[in-house]
C-alpha cells in the first residue's frame, strides 16, 4: 500500500530505528509527492527527499513520468538486502507507453534525455517535463541548446553522469520537487567533495521555498515556486550570462 509524503514524516522515528538502523527490505511507495494542489500545505510532500536520503541504508527514487514509476516499483521488489522509496506526484501521468513488468532500473543508474552543450539540468522527479520545454524555449529564443539528464536516484546518487556534466558544462543545475536538504544538496556535497568548485562551475540547486504554499492548482504552486519552465529558463540565463567571481581577502 501506499503512504502519502506527510504521513510518513508522522512515522519518521519508527522508519530510523525499526526500518534504517536494521536495514530491512521495508518498499515505501510515497504518494502526494511534491505540491499536489487541492488538499493545500498539510498534504504538500516537500520533505521526503531530504529526511529519507539523510539515512543511512536507503536507496531513494523518484519517477519523472509512469513508465519510470513502474520501472521503480519492478526495481523496489527485487531490493532484498535493504529499505527503499520511490515517490510520485498526485495527478495523471504524461501519456508515456508503460514498460512490462520484468524492466527494471540498476541501482544509480540514471538516463541521459538530451545532450547540448554549456549547460546541463540533472532532474528528480516529476519536473522533467517542464526542463523538456525550457530547453525548447532556450533553444527557439536563444539558440541555446542544453543538456537534461533524469537522475532517478537521490540515493544511491549517479556519480558517472553527475560527474561528466559538471566537466562538460560551464553551467550545472538541479531540480527537484522538495526542501533544500535534498537531492541538490547531495549532488552539491559530493561535487564539493571532489574539488569541482574550486574550478569555477556555476551551479545551483532549484528547490521547493523556505515557505508553506496555499492551495491552488499545482500549476499555479510551481509558478510560485519558481519550479516551472519559465522559471527554469531564465535561471539557466541568469548563470550563463552571470561573471561574478569573488575577490581573495588579504
Amino acid at each position: 500500500a501506499a503512504i502519502y509524503s506527510t504521513f510518513l514524516q508522522r512515522a519518521y522515528d519508527q522508519v530510523v530505528h525499526d526500518v534504517a538502523i536494521q536495514s530491512l527490505p521495508v518498499r515505501f511507495a510515497i504518494d502526494r509527492a511534491g505540491l499536489e494542489g487541492a488538499d493545500g500545505p498539510p498534504h504538500a510532500g516537500s520533505f521526503d527527499i531530504t529526511y529519507l536520503s539523510t539515512l543511512p541504508n536507503f536507496i531513494v527514487m523518484a519517477a519523472s513520468d509512469e513508465s519510470e514509476l513502474v520501472k521503480m516499483i519492478n526495481t523496489s521488489v527485487h531490493i532484498n538486502d535493504c529499505p527503499s522509496a520511490f515517490r510520485y506526484p498526485r495527478g495523471n501521468g504524461v501519456g508515456v507507453e508503460v514498460p512490462s513488468i520484468n524492466e527494471i532500473l540498476k541501482i544509480g543508474q540514471g538516463r541521459i534525455i538530451k545532450e547540448g552543450k554549456k549547460a546541463a539540468i540533472i532532474n528528480f522527479g516529476a519536473r522533467l517535463e517542464e526542463c523538456k520545454k525550457a530547453s525548447d524555449l532556450l533553444k527557439k529564443s536563444k539558440g541555446i541548446d542544453i543538456t537534461i539528464i533524469d537522475a532517478r536516484f537521490a540515493k544511491p546518487l549517479e556519480r558517472k553522469l553527475i560527474m561528466e556534466a559538471a566537466n562538460n558544462h560551464e553551467v550545472l543545475i538541479t531540480i527537484e520537487e522538495g526542501s533544500i536538504g535534498g537531492f541538490g544538496s547531495h549532488v552539491m556535497q559530493f561535487l564539493s567533495d571532489r574539488g569541482v568548485f574550486d574550478k569555477g562551475l556555476k551551479f545551483r540547486s532549484m528547490i521547493l521555498p523556505d515557505i508553506f504554499i496555499d492551495q491552488d492548482t499545482p500549476d499555479k504552486m510551481y509558478k510560485l515556486a519558481n519550479l516551472d519552465s519559465v522559471s527554469i529558463e531564465e535561471k539557466v540565463l541568469d548563470l550563463i550570462n552571470s561573471n561574478i567571481v569573488l575577490k581573495k581577502q588579504k
